[in-house]
């Protein structure tokens, strides 16, 4: 089914359905979530921050008073708060959708609490692990779906395995570039695995394309303050960034492999539709490489 000029209008009823939302106190994900729980779903907001998770619940629940929610705590630098988050989340009567969020963009070098490059280590690693952690759960769900939020960065991204960890040089986007491949990657390969286990569940993916979000907050502050005036013009809000995990998530006849991005000004900005990655997010050569490298760091083996 095509899904073209998709917007929060077009979130359809929820009521009965699971999801849970990776960084769910702000942005995209907040405003998912949201959407998601105005429709009637239960919704699991993973988040680092307890404070701030509580904030963005009362928020969500001024707007929409029967909001039925809860607190996961969880870092995606830290493969251990990530098992105990998928231990939490797996204990719910059901769990229908992942969406995975949250993520870094352009820190300066850092490392995670397992040793990794934080942005391939937050971006992918946590999200591969999380994923994998859930799968079975997510499984056995009512239309079950996998979302990993990719970015339009992915077009100049290439894996480095050679130095997979930025140790012997680092660049803020080069290094975001090569996440947000991977999580292209991720989701080629997963969904081409659940196809071929006979899993219901299925792999799409969606970017927001350039959206007003705290995930910019590594910018220089002067960059930020010249285009902060202008920014309505060429970028979407959050909560129009949020409608391509809208789509991927609860939009109607969603097909595996799927990727949601906005339909104007060069995927840029507006309503959701189905758009095509560069070739190299394609390579199933590539991305078996990658899934293999990312089974040995994280520990995780999928079933699939």
């Amino acid at each position: 089914m095509t899904i073209s000029n998709f917007t929060d209008k077009d979130v359809p009823d929820q009521n009965g359905r699971v999801y849970f939302i990776t960084g769910a106190n702000s942005g995209l994900g907040y405003e998912a979530a949201k959407v998601l729980a105005g429709r009637g779903a239960r919704v699991l907001m993973g988040c680092r921050s307890e404070e701030k998770a509580e904030a963005a619940m009362a928020s969500i629940c001024a707007a929409v008073p029967k909001a039925d929610l809860r607190f996961i705590p969880l870092d995606l630098g830290d493969l251990k708060s990530v098992r105990s988050a998928a231990k939490l989340a797996a204990k719910e009567p059901r769990l229908d959708v992942l969406v995975n969020n949250a993520g870094i963009m352009m820190p300066p070098r850092e490392e995670t609490a397992d040793g990794f490059e934080s942005q391939f280590g937050v971006n992918h690693l946590g999200t591969f692990a999380l994923t994998g952690l859930l799968l079975d759960k997510v499984s056995r769900g009512v239309k079950p779906r996998i979302v990993i939020t990719a970015s339009m960065a992915h077009r100049s991204g290439q894996i480095d395995f050679d130095d997979i960890n930025a140790e012997q040089s680092y660049s803020r986007w080069g290094r975001y570039a090569m996440s947000k491949l991977a999580n292209l990657l991720h989701m080629y390969e997963l969904d081409r695995r659940l196809l071929s286990s006979g899993s219901p569940a299925i792999a799409v993916a969606c970017h927001p394309g350039v959206a007003d979000t705290e995930l910019a907050r590594n910018f220089p502050s002067p960059l930020v303050s010249l285009f902060r005036p202008l920014s309505s013009l060429f970028m979407n809000s959050a909560a129009q960034g949020a409608w391509p995990t809208l789509a991927a998530a609860a939009g109607e006849g969603v097909e595996g492999g799927q990727y949601f991005g906005p339909s104007r000004n060069g995927e840029w900005t507006g309503p959701a539709r189905e758009v095509q990655p560069r070739s190299r997010a394609l390579r199933i050569e590539l991305a078996r490489r990658l899934w293999d490298v990312s089974e040995t760091m994280t520990g995780v083996r999928y079933p699939v």
